[in-house]
């Protein structure tokens, strides 16, 4: 090779040169290698012609969406017990890596990056990365050298000490081109699973939510008298990685994708702490601390309404998994691997019902349901003989087995659960980690209260003579009830309550030094969110009514110390009940009115806090979920696969064939004309029977 060439590689590779000098600043003190053993200057440099070769450009030629679709289409096509073993081919297309390359820059920066913003430089990188993937040589949390840089990175230009470069391979921060590689196996992975999981999980999957789980128990779990309320979230800290392997290989053979995911899930080496580190901490533990100034990149952090409805996340809901560097892969295996036990209560629901006739539900099948979709959570409770029925929903590590049968029967299926769960998961279950629980009792899930109330409605019907019959009846009406307990207990946790049977809110010290209109338009946002999670709960307006009193005099505290009004009530007077006039800091007849400021647009407009009285408060969303309810985008599509089909078209076409096109304008006009012809017919034959008569 030409030294004409070696330079014109050395002035490309200009920045990878500046990368090896810190590695190689950082690697000085370690004992150094033998000459025979290190690589030479002129082998390095014949290997670089053939990566400066590729032009990532030329393998832009297809729409990632399109790529993640057909993925979905497949998926949901197959049948489903098989297997997909020619998964590569998707990861080798340089589209998805680029998409992937985006969400991982949304995440870091906060915002998506256009495909045509991308510099040729990061493709190079990204191009090289993704061949590492597929030939093998890619290896985890590879912080000293990565092959590509997070966009927040300042080591790409500037040289770093070894004390940072050590203290950044110590960090627990994830490494950024792991977070790019999760997210093209995330997009490959994901609709195989989907397509395999059970109706009855809700959490970690697209279209559905907390939401779709409580309409679910509304709508599909009245009538049952005890419930199993069960926690495995400890398979969540941590799993046997033969049982993640176990659970994939079901349905993915492809080599390359499962030697990603087992060297994933090894889990990080702990980092020791050193004397030194203690000395530091003690140190610093009195010092000030400085503002945080962002960078130009670095994302904003969340607003303040945001981090507080965070901390209002239940328990079950509040638990991630985190399975060694799988990161956002985490919460998928972790639902691969509770799918089996997702299958096995399935079959345990089918094994034990047992209709009765005498019962006025589920008399005849499993599937027969309420007597009235409109109203699913009312159940007659009238019969001798009660059916034998159970259901089974899950939400993350935690689930519900609602049980229409004696007591002793859910003992047993508890004690089967405890073994499944540690022949299978390994995990060792007592009593305390599944609990049976009445439903007059109440059971406390996603924070909110599930129990029954006993009611007796009048039934009235038309008899066979005629007449219309009311009859008093006996049933049970499945309630639904936001804790109003839990909600006190959060409030608490992020400092805005004092107490628990009688809480006094306290002053949002956070927002001292906002202004009064960007104050209530950051709690104008919480109390929407609030009122959107609490949507489904029958006490909806108490429970929504309760949080907006809490904001509106946590507010006025706060009003009253900035603008030293001394009490509440000063503030109230003065801004009314929603907090929407403005308040004034001091009595200054010089100073311009706010009504001139906003005129001019010198100062923003203050929203009113919502939810001041009762009647602006929504009510409870009792919409029924539909029994075999799916979300939308599996219902788009099974429908496109459907209309994929051949078999599909001919029989249309043997259809059009037969009875030839009509439009629908066509056949409602032949019913209304049926229906006129009919009537008249009907009216005269009707005359002339009473013509005769007479």
């Amino acid at each position: 090779m030409s030294f004409r060439t070696i330079i014109k590689h050395l002035q490309c590779n200009r920045r990878s040169f500046i990368d090896s000098i810190s590695l190689a600043r950082f690697n000085s003190s370690a004992p150094a290698v033998h000459p025979s053993r290190r690589p030479s200057i002129s082998l390095q440099f014949q290997n670089v012609p053939q990566l400066q070769d590729q032009d990532p450009y030329s393998y832009l030629k297809e729409d990632p969406i399109e790529i993640c679709s057909s993925i979905w289409v497949k998926a949901f096509a197959s049948l489903p017990n098989s297997s997909f073993s020619d998964l590569s081919g998707f990861l080798s297309k340089f589209d998805l890596w680029v998409l992937a390359y985006q969400r991982s820059c949304a995440d870091v920066t906060g915002s998506f990056p256009p495909r045509n913003a991308i510099h040729s430089h990061v493709l190079q990188d990204l191009l090289s990365l993704r061949n590492a993937v597929i030939n093998g040589k890619f290896s985890w949390n590879r912080k000293a050298n990565p092959l590509i840089r997070s966009p927040n990175d300042k080591s790409r230009t500037h040289l770093i000490s070894k004390r940072k470069l050590q203290a950044m391979l110590e960090s627990d921060e994830p490494c950024f081109q792991d977070r790019i590689v999760q997210e093209v196996l995330l997009n490959v992975i994901e609709p195989i699973f989907e397509a395999r999981f059970s109706s009855k999980s809700h959490a970690f999957r697209p279209g559905r939510n907390a939401h779709s789980f409580i309409r679910s128990i509304r709508s599909n779990f009245a009538g049952y008298l005890w419930f199993l309320k069960a926690d495995l979230s400890e398979i969540f800290r941590h799993v046997d990685e033969n049982v993640v392997m176990g659970s994939l290989e079901k349905a993915i053979k492809d080599k390359t994708i499962l030697r990603l995911v087992k060297s994933a899930l090894q889990s990080p080496k702990q980092k020791r702490p050193r004397v030194e580190d203690y000395d530091v901490k003690k140190k610093r533990k009195g010092a000030t601390k400085k503002k945080k100034i962002l960078n130009v990149n670095e994302p904003k952090p969340d607003p303040y309404w945001l981090r507080t409805f965070f901390n209002f996340a239940p328990e079950e809901a509040a638990k991630v998994p985190s399975y060694g560097h799988c990161g956002i892969l985490s919460p998928l295996l972790a639902n691969v691997c509770l799918n089996e036990l997702d299958i096995v209560m399935e079959d345990k629901i089918s094994e034990y019902f047992r209709p009765s006739k005498l019962d006025s539900i589920w008399r005849d099948s499993i599937n027969d349901g309420c007597h009235n979709p409109a109203w699913p959570e009312f159940v007659p409770a009238s019969g001798k003989e009660k059916t034998r029925k159970m259901d089974y929903i899950r939400y993350g590590g935690h689930f519900l087995v609602g049980i229409r049968g004696p007591r002793e029967d859910a003992v047993r299926i508890r004690k089967e659960i405890i073994e499944f769960c540690e022949s299978i998961f390994g995990i060792r279950l007592d009593n305390s980690k599944i609990e049976i629980e009445h439903i007059s009792r109440g059971i406390l899930f996603l924070d909110h209260v599930i129990c029954r109330r006993i009611i007796h409605p009048t039934l009235r019907y038309t008899s066979s003579g005629g007449s219309i019959v009311s009859q008093k009846c006996v049933g049970t009406l499945l309630s639904v009830t936001a804790s109003l307990e839990q909600c006190i207990r959060k409030f608490r946790r992020v400092e805005l309550v004092k107490g628990d049977r009688d809480p006094e809110p306290l002053p949002c010290n956070p927002m001292l030094y906002s202004s009064q209109a960007h104050t209530n338009s950051q709690m104008n946002k919480f109390l929407e969110t609030m009122a959107d999670w609490y949507r489904y709960a029958d006490n909806r307006k108490k429970i929504v009514g309760f949080c907006a009193y809490v904001i509106r005099s946590s507010l006025a505290k706060l009003y009253a110390a900035r603008y030293r009004l001394k009490s509440r009530a000063k503030v109230y007077g003065i801004a009314l009940r929603n907090l929407s006039r403005p308040l004034i800091e001091s009595s200054n007849n010089s100073s311009p009115e706010y009504s001139d400021l906003l005129r001019m647009g010198l100062v923003d407009a203050i929203e009113g806090v919502q939810f001041s009285r009762m009647s602006m408060i929504p009510s409870c969303d009792y919409t029924p979920l539909p029994r075999n309810w799916v979300p939308h985008h599996e219902n788009v599509l099974r429908e496109y696969i459907k209309l994929q089909d051949q078999e599909l078209f001919s029989e249309l076409h043997k259809v059009v064939k037969r009875k030839g096109l009509s439009l629908p304008q066509d056949e409602i006009s032949e019913i209304v004309w049926g229906y006129k012809t009919l009537g008249a017919c009907h009216f005269k034959a009707n005359v002339g029977s009473e013509m005769e008569g007479g």
